[in-house]
């Protein structure tokens, strides 16, 4: 991320890997639902919409300061977990200030929940996506209505279906994020064969998977503790990274995909489905070099 001294962020601030490097703009502090069992991101804040004259300020002190430094950021990224929640009122005059002031900019994205994609009516989200607000990162994490419920996501696996392809026709390029071992042992199958089929219904252009750790306090970890879910091992994690991709019919455009988050337990890319094969036959391999019983260490930061 860009070093921007002139404003204060509400800490903690989160954004995807690919936006590194993007500025960092508040609209929404902390997440609207929050109630995901395995996240303890947010849980330290209360939702609330920004005013919109906080926001306006952040943009022309950064506008300032970049301008003074001859740094002029390409990307932009709106926080906090899912600022598309914002009203139109807000998103629109943030977006028309953005235009004004950083004209460079070329790439706008959001964390995005299905529910708030299907309060989005098509011509707002078309608005929205003509001011460069052009990508939107959605929190899939798997396509089973049983894992969807246990997990607390806040939608069913049709909101995320019918979520994803409006989106895309909205003119918003969409990246999906599925995690690997969220169902359990209980779910996992059924997990594989309903996340392999929205993300083939879907087609998302920017695919990624996470891979699931209990994160201690948080719902998810209690229930590892109590014996109702039943974690995956290593071996296990890469059999539904492999069959999940295995059985995903990508059919309407390429797909960008990576599985290199700090997460994962090997870094792995290709375009979906050109490098389908070569891709697999990298996983089969991790998974015949994995021993049995073997679990995931917990990466020191994620």
């Amino acid at each position: 991320m860009f070093f921007s001294p002139p404003i204060d962020y509400e800490t903690p601030v989160f954004r995807p890997p690919s936006e590194g490097e993007s500025l960092l703009i508040q609209v929404t502090i902390g997440c609207s639902n929050n109630k995901c069992t395995y996240c303890d991101m947010y849980r330290s804040k209360k939702y609330r919409v920004r005013a919109i004259s906080d926001i306006l300020l952040d943009l022309k002190n950064l506008a300032d300061y970049y301008r003074s430094t001859g740094r002029i950021p390409d990307k932009i990224f709106l926080c906090d977990g899912d600022a598309l929640g914002a009203p139109m009122e807000i998103l629109e005059e943030t977006l028309v200030h953005i235009n004004f002031l950083f004209p460079e900019i070329r790439r706008i994205g959001i964390y995005a929940t299905a529910e708030n994609i299907l309060r989005k009516s098509e011509e707002q989200l078309k608005l929205l996506a003509s001011k460069k607000l052009n990508i939107a990162y959605l929190g899939l994490e798997s396509g089973d209505e049983n894992v969807l419920h246990m997990i607390v996501k806040g939608n069913t696996a049709s909101e995320m279906l019918e979520a994803s392809l409006k989106i895309k026709n909205c003119g918003f390029k969409l990246s999906t994020i599925a995690m690997l071992g969220v169902g359990g042992q209980k779910y996992s199958k059924q997990h594989v064969l309903n996340t392999a089929k929205i993300l083939g219904e879907t087609s998302p252009q920017f695919f990624s998977f996470l891979t699931t750790f209990a994160v201690p306090g948080t719902p998810y970890h209690k229930m590892i503790e109590r014996g109702l879910i039943s974690p995956l091992t290593s071996k296990e994690l890469l059999q539904e990274m492999h069959d999940i991709i295995e059985l995903a019919e990508f059919k309407s455009n390429s797909i960008i995909f990576r599985a290199n988050h700090v997460s994962n337990l090997y870094p792995l890319g290709g375009i979906l489905p050109r490098d389908k094969e070569t891709i697999l036959k990298s996983i089969k391999s991790w998974i015949e070099q994995t021993p049995t019983g073997v679990y995931p260490k917990v990466p020191l930061q994620m």
